[in-house]
């Protein structure tokens, strides 16, 4: 994949809507001080090139769904000659329990986010689902217990500071 070449105006658009997909293209013309069609434009093109890929809400569902039970597995495979990884990584992102795939270096291959209703549903897609694929050689599970922070966002309730206010 080659790199996707835009200019520093490109770029800001970029960041402003990454951190906030809400963001107007005239709240970001005003941020940037340049035309609102130019910005327009720009994420005209972002979407046409498939550089964004759509807008989404980051939304914290350890408060409002806390019984949904989560798992990170690590899996290795045997890469398949011509495609390496990503035949077996297509195989796997396709289930709909899948929320994230990413290639890693290291002891394991593969990493794969999941999400089911139930402990023993989660368990059964890794043992009837996963680790069947063809070219899939183990797995290991880990149970989310807590998320803390996601994507740069903190998810936890945090205590006041109990320092002390000073002046000079």
């Amino acid at each position: 994949m080659r790199a996707y070449k835009t200019d520093e105006t490109g770029e800001a658009i970029l960041e402003i809507l990454a951190s906030n997909a809400k963001a107007t293209a005239e709240d970001i013309a005003r941020q940037l001080n340049v035309p609102e069609n130019r910005v327009s434009k720009y994420i005209k093109q972002f979407e046409k090139d498939k550089i964004i890929l759509r807008y989404k809400t980051h939304i914290n569902w350890m408060r409002v769904r806390n019984n949904q039970v989560r798992a990170l597995i690590e899996v290795k495979v045997t890469p398949e000659r011509g495609v390496g990884f990503d035949a077996v990584a297509e195989s796997i992102y396709r289930y709909p329990e899948v929320s994230s795939v990413f290639l890693l270096s290291g002891s394991y291959d593969l990493l794969v986010q999941v999400e089911g209703p139930t402990l023993q549903q989660v368990s059964l897609f890794v043992s009837e689902k996963l680790a069947t694929i063809k070219n899939v050689q183990s797995t290991v599970t880990h149970f989310l217990l807590k998320k803390y922070k996601e994507d740069g966002d903190v998810l936890v309730d945090q205590p006041e500071s109990k320092r002390l206010p000073m002046s000079f």
